[in-house]
Protein backbone atom coordinates (compact mmCIF):
# COMPACT_ATOMS: atom_id res chain seq x y z
CA UNK A 1 0.00 0.00 0.00
CA UNK A 2 1.37 3.41 -0.96
CA UNK A 3 2.25 5.88 1.76
CA UNK A 4 -0.36 8.52 2.48
CA UNK A 5 0.40 12.05 1.33
CA UNK A 6 0.82 14.48 4.22
CA UNK A 7 -1.13 17.75 4.27
CA UNK A 8 -0.58 20.42 6.93
CA UNK A 9 -3.73 22.38 7.81
CA UNK A 10 -2.97 25.75 9.46
CA UNK A 11 -6.41 26.97 10.52
CA UNK A 12 -7.33 28.56 13.85
CA UNK A 13 -11.08 27.84 13.75
CA UNK A 14 -11.30 24.34 15.21
CA UNK A 15 -14.66 23.52 13.62
CA UNK A 16 -13.29 24.31 10.15
CA UNK A 17 -10.00 22.55 10.87
CA UNK A 18 -11.84 19.43 12.06
CA UNK A 19 -14.08 19.53 8.98
CA UNK A 20 -11.07 19.74 6.65
CA UNK A 21 -9.04 17.10 8.48
CA UNK A 22 -11.94 14.64 8.53
CA UNK A 23 -12.45 15.12 4.78
CA UNK A 24 -8.74 14.62 4.07
CA UNK A 25 -8.53 11.52 6.27
CA UNK A 26 -11.61 10.03 4.61
CA UNK A 27 -9.91 10.43 1.23
CA UNK A 28 -6.68 8.74 2.28
CA UNK A 29 -4.55 11.77 3.11
CA UNK A 30 -2.60 12.24 6.34
CA UNK A 31 -3.86 15.50 7.88
CA UNK A 32 -1.84 17.44 10.46
CA UNK A 33 -3.74 20.30 12.13
CA UNK A 34 -2.17 23.49 13.49
CA UNK A 35 -4.23 26.22 15.15
CA UNK A 36 -1.64 29.01 15.30
CA UNK A 37 0.95 30.33 12.87
CA UNK A 38 4.05 29.53 14.92
CA UNK A 39 2.75 26.04 15.62
CA UNK A 40 2.15 25.59 11.89
CA UNK A 41 5.71 26.57 11.01
CA UNK A 42 7.09 24.21 13.65
CA UNK A 43 5.01 21.31 12.32
CA UNK A 44 6.00 22.19 8.76
CA UNK A 45 9.70 21.83 9.51
CA UNK A 46 9.22 18.66 11.59
CA UNK A 47 6.83 16.78 9.29
CA UNK A 48 7.81 17.96 5.77
CA UNK A 49 4.27 17.92 4.32
CA UNK A 50 3.62 17.70 0.59
CA UNK A 51 0.98 20.44 0.72
CA UNK A 52 0.01 23.24 3.12
CA UNK A 53 -3.53 24.55 3.56
CA UNK A 54 -3.09 28.01 5.06
CA UNK A 55 -5.63 30.36 6.60
CA UNK A 56 -4.61 34.02 6.41
CA UNK A 57 -6.46 35.21 9.52
CA UNK A 58 -4.44 33.56 12.29
CA UNK A 59 -4.45 34.85 15.90
CA UNK A 60 -0.71 35.13 16.45
CA UNK A 61 0.65 36.19 13.03
CA UNK A 62 -0.46 37.18 9.56
CA UNK A 63 -0.83 34.25 7.20
CA UNK A 64 0.93 36.28 4.49
CA UNK A 65 4.07 36.26 6.64
CA UNK A 66 3.94 32.46 6.82
CA UNK A 67 3.35 32.28 3.07
CA UNK A 68 6.38 34.46 2.38
CA UNK A 69 8.58 32.23 4.57
CA UNK A 70 7.38 29.00 2.95
CA UNK A 71 7.69 30.34 -0.59
CA UNK A 72 11.24 31.55 0.10
CA UNK A 73 12.45 28.05 0.93
CA UNK A 74 14.64 26.22 -1.62
CA UNK A 75 12.44 23.11 -1.39
CA UNK A 76 9.15 24.19 -2.91
CA UNK A 77 6.06 22.97 -1.07
CA UNK A 78 2.76 24.15 -2.58
CA UNK A 79 0.46 26.30 -0.47
CA UNK A 80 -3.32 26.45 -0.92
CA UNK A 81 -4.80 29.52 0.76
CA UNK A 82 -8.08 28.94 2.63
CA UNK A 83 -9.50 32.23 3.80
CA UNK A 84 -12.61 34.30 4.41
CA UNK A 85 -10.83 37.23 2.74
CA UNK A 86 -12.35 37.34 -0.74
CA UNK A 87 -10.96 40.67 -1.94
CA UNK A 88 -9.18 40.48 -5.28
CA UNK A 89 -6.18 42.37 -3.91
CA UNK A 90 -5.68 39.70 -1.22
CA UNK A 91 -5.90 36.89 -3.77
CA UNK A 92 -3.51 38.57 -6.18
CA UNK A 93 -1.02 39.32 -3.40
CA UNK A 94 -1.05 35.72 -2.17
CA UNK A 95 -0.67 34.30 -5.68
CA UNK A 96 2.11 36.74 -6.53
CA UNK A 97 3.98 35.75 -3.37
CA UNK A 98 3.83 32.14 -4.52
CA UNK A 99 0.61 30.47 -3.38
CA UNK A 100 -0.55 27.71 -5.72
CA UNK A 101 -4.24 28.49 -5.38
CA UNK A 102 -6.84 30.31 -3.29
CA UNK A 103 -10.18 29.01 -2.02
CA UNK A 104 -12.66 31.26 -0.19
CA UNK A 105 -14.74 30.18 2.81
CA UNK A 106 -17.28 28.70 2.88
CA UNK A 107 -16.39 25.90 0.47
CA UNK A 108 -17.52 22.34 -0.11
CA UNK A 109 -15.51 19.14 0.30
CA UNK A 110 -15.69 18.35 -3.43
CA UNK A 111 -14.21 21.70 -4.44
CA UNK A 112 -11.45 21.49 -1.83
CA UNK A 113 -10.46 17.96 -2.84
CA UNK A 114 -10.50 18.90 -6.53
CA UNK A 115 -8.13 21.82 -5.86
CA UNK A 116 -5.85 19.53 -3.84
CA UNK A 117 -5.76 16.87 -6.58
CA UNK A 118 -4.93 19.48 -9.19
CA UNK A 119 -2.07 20.90 -7.12
CA UNK A 120 -0.59 17.50 -6.31
CA UNK A 121 -0.81 16.41 -9.97
CA UNK A 122 1.07 19.56 -10.95
CA UNK A 123 3.73 18.85 -8.29
CA UNK A 124 4.07 15.28 -9.58
CA UNK A 125 4.48 16.51 -13.16
CA UNK A 126 7.24 18.89 -12.07
CA UNK A 127 9.08 16.12 -10.20
CA UNK A 128 8.87 13.79 -13.19
CA UNK A 129 10.17 16.45 -15.57
CA UNK A 130 13.03 17.69 -13.38
CA UNK A 131 16.27 17.60 -15.29
CA UNK A 132 14.46 17.37 -18.61
CA UNK A 133 12.81 19.99 -20.77
CA UNK A 134 9.30 18.98 -21.73
CA UNK A 135 8.59 19.95 -25.32
CA UNK A 136 5.03 18.75 -25.92
CA UNK A 137 1.92 19.36 -23.79
CA UNK A 138 -1.49 17.74 -24.25
CA UNK A 139 -4.65 19.39 -22.90
CA UNK A 140 -7.82 17.59 -23.98
CA UNK A 141 -7.69 17.74 -27.82
CA UNK A 142 -5.00 20.46 -27.82
CA UNK A 143 -1.34 19.69 -28.49
CA UNK A 144 1.20 22.42 -27.79
CA UNK A 145 4.60 21.58 -29.27
CA UNK A 146 7.09 24.02 -27.77
CA UNK A 147 10.12 22.85 -29.73
CA UNK A 148 8.38 23.07 -33.10
CA UNK A 149 6.32 26.13 -32.15
CA UNK A 150 3.13 24.43 -33.29
CA UNK A 151 -0.32 24.21 -31.71
CA UNK A 152 -2.90 21.77 -33.05
CA UNK A 153 -6.53 21.27 -32.07
CA UNK A 154 -7.98 17.84 -32.88
CA UNK A 155 -5.14 17.41 -35.36
CA UNK A 156 -5.66 20.77 -37.13
CA UNK A 157 -2.84 23.31 -36.84
CA UNK A 158 -3.80 26.76 -35.54
CA UNK A 159 -1.69 29.83 -36.22
CA UNK A 160 -0.78 31.91 -33.16
CA UNK A 161 1.25 35.10 -33.02
CA UNK A 162 4.52 35.01 -31.06
CA UNK A 163 2.98 36.53 -27.93
CA UNK A 164 -0.13 34.34 -28.14
CA UNK A 165 2.11 31.28 -28.33
CA UNK A 166 4.14 32.50 -25.34
CA UNK A 167 0.93 32.86 -23.32
CA UNK A 168 -0.17 29.33 -24.25
CA UNK A 169 3.28 27.95 -23.41
CA UNK A 170 3.22 29.65 -20.00
CA UNK A 171 -0.27 28.34 -19.25
CA UNK A 172 0.78 24.81 -20.25
CA UNK A 173 3.86 24.82 -18.04
CA UNK A 174 1.68 25.88 -15.09
CA UNK A 175 -1.45 23.89 -16.02
CA UNK A 176 -4.00 23.96 -13.22
CA UNK A 177 -2.47 26.97 -11.48
CA UNK A 178 -3.87 30.50 -11.46
CA UNK A 179 -1.45 32.88 -13.18
CA UNK A 180 -1.96 36.53 -12.26
CA UNK A 181 -2.07 39.25 -14.90
CA UNK A 182 1.26 40.67 -13.70
CA UNK A 183 2.93 37.23 -13.79
CA UNK A 184 1.88 36.67 -17.41
CA UNK A 185 2.74 40.21 -18.49
CA UNK A 186 6.25 39.96 -17.01
CA UNK A 187 6.99 36.53 -18.50
CA UNK A 188 5.61 37.32 -21.95
CA UNK A 189 6.47 41.00 -22.42
CA UNK A 190 9.39 41.18 -19.98
CA UNK A 191 9.97 43.30 -16.85
CA UNK A 192 10.11 46.48 -18.92
CA UNK A 193 7.14 45.64 -21.13
CA UNK A 194 3.53 46.70 -20.88
CA UNK A 195 1.93 46.79 -17.46
CA UNK A 196 -1.57 47.22 -18.90
CA UNK A 197 -3.95 44.28 -18.54
CA UNK A 198 -5.69 45.44 -21.72
CA UNK A 199 -2.98 44.09 -24.01
CA UNK A 200 -3.22 40.74 -22.27
CA UNK A 201 -7.01 40.69 -22.54
CA UNK A 202 -6.78 41.41 -26.29
CA UNK A 203 -4.32 38.55 -26.79
CA UNK A 204 -6.44 36.21 -24.68
CA UNK A 205 -9.56 37.12 -26.65
CA UNK A 206 -7.68 36.28 -29.87
CA UNK A 207 -6.53 32.95 -28.41
CA UNK A 208 -10.08 32.02 -27.41
CA UNK A 209 -11.44 33.03 -30.81
CA UNK A 210 -8.91 30.80 -32.54
CA UNK A 211 -9.73 27.92 -30.18
CA UNK A 212 -13.46 28.56 -30.73
CA UNK A 213 -13.85 28.78 -26.97
CA UNK A 214 -16.85 30.29 -25.22
CA UNK A 215 -15.56 32.18 -22.12
CA UNK A 216 -18.83 31.47 -20.28
CA UNK A 217 -18.31 27.72 -20.80
CA UNK A 218 -14.52 27.37 -20.93
CA UNK A 219 -13.02 24.19 -22.27
CA UNK A 220 -9.39 25.19 -21.92
CA UNK A 221 -8.84 28.54 -20.17
CA UNK A 222 -10.69 29.75 -17.09
CA UNK A 223 -10.82 33.45 -16.23
CA UNK A 224 -10.31 34.26 -12.55
CA UNK A 225 -12.03 37.66 -12.51
CA UNK A 226 -9.75 40.47 -11.41
CA UNK A 227 -6.88 38.04 -10.88
CA UNK A 228 -5.72 36.21 -14.00
CA UNK A 229 -6.12 32.98 -15.96
CA UNK A 230 -5.92 29.25 -15.33
CA UNK A 231 -5.45 26.48 -17.92
CA UNK A 232 -7.95 23.80 -16.98
CA UNK A 233 -6.26 20.54 -15.99
CA UNK A 234 -7.58 17.22 -17.31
Amino acid sequence: MSEKRTILVIEDEKSISNFICRALTAHDYKAIPAFRGKEGLSLFYSHSPELVLLDLGLPDMDGMTILEELCALPTEVPVLIISARDRETEKVKALDIGAEDYIVKPFGVSELLARIRTILRRVDRIKLSQGTQKDVYHIKDLTVDIARHIITQAGTEIHFTQNEFKIMELLCIHAGKVLTYDFILEHVWGPYGSTSNQILRVNMANIRRKLKENPSEPKYILTELGIGYRLLDD
